[in-house]
């Protein structure tokens, strides 16, 4: 019996991910006040009618500006960056009714993730700038040994949840949030203060002091900000998240096959729950 059990929780689930990518941080005020997409893949093992084990992959952009604030301070600040999200997690999903027995349930998961990004902004031309490079606070400068450069690979902490919906035994759809807790202020390249023009110049060139400070590209002061004052928020890190449409579908053959039937009747339609777990 127990491998019989053992041999019916073997289940794969292959699955695709549509919807909006988000982020928290220093250059946008509300949340989906500046969406992008994201989409992604994922693959569940089912270790019973409750617990999955799933690895995903995510593609997504992420974005801020402050024209869009409703604080003249902020648009008047005048930064902005977009940024690429290509996203590896692993997690555990937890569904807190049987799946097989109900039509649909509450589920969570958590984890954690590895991701890249390179934040970017645009020139009053048009063209693609990268921010990293350019040290805008003084990240990597010679006078500023406590401002490391920021790593564009690093890990986070995937969480969130949903409703799952079960079409049939093989298709399941989740309206699922998921948030990242981050271990970096510079997911859009934005933190602390500003530091001394001349310290930017002298290593990074003028484009680096172009992209530092650009409020006079709006009518602010022409001067650059005195070292020290505040350009961002360094007391809440950044944090990115994605809301949408999971889909998933059962892979055929795998060792499940005899043991899972559904109590919906037949296993491809539903008929009345024999038990609401």
């Amino acid at each position: 019996m127990f491998v019989a059990l053992s041999s019916s929780a073997q289940n794969f689930h292959l699955g695709v991910f549509g919807g909006l990518s988000n982020y928290e941080g220093d250059l946008v005020d509300g949340a989906y006040k500046q969406s992008k997409g994201a989409i992604g893949i994922t693959l569940a093992y089912e270790l019973n009618d409750h617990w999955m084990a799933r690895v995903g992959l995510t593609h997504a952009k992420v974005a801020g500006a402050d024209k869009f604030s409703p604080k003249a301070d902020l648009r008047l600040r005048n930064l902005s960056f977009e940024s690429p999200v290509n996203e590896f997690s692993l997690v555990a999903e937890y569904s807190a009714f049987n799946l097989y027995a109900r039509r649909y349930t509450p589920y969570f998961f958590g984890g954690f993730a590895i991701y890249h990004f390179n934040p970017y902004t645009y020139a009053t031309n048009g063209l693609q700038v990268s921010l990293k490079p350019l040290s805008t606070e003084g990240e990597g400068l010679t006078n500023y040994p406590e401002r490391k450069l920021y790593a564009l690979t690093q890990m986070s902490i995937p969480f969130g949840g949903g409703v799952k919906f079960a079409v049939n035994d093989n298709i399941r759809i989740g309206l699922e949030v998921g948030f990242r807790k981050l271990f970096t202020d510079y997911l859009d390249d934005v933190s602390k203060t500003f530091v001394a023009e001349s310290d930017l110049l002298a290593e990074r060139g003028p484009q680096a002091v172009d992209f530092s400070y650009r409020s006079d590209e709006v009518g602010g002061s022409p001067l650059y900000p005195a070292k020290g004052q505040q350009r961002g928020n360094d007391k809440f890190l950044d944090w990115y998240y994605f809301s949408g449409i999971h889909i998933t579908f059962r892979l055929p053959g795998t060792k499940e096959t005899a043991g899972k039937k559904s109590s919906y009747g037949g296993g491809k339609k539903y008929g009345c729950p024999s038990s609401p777990l």
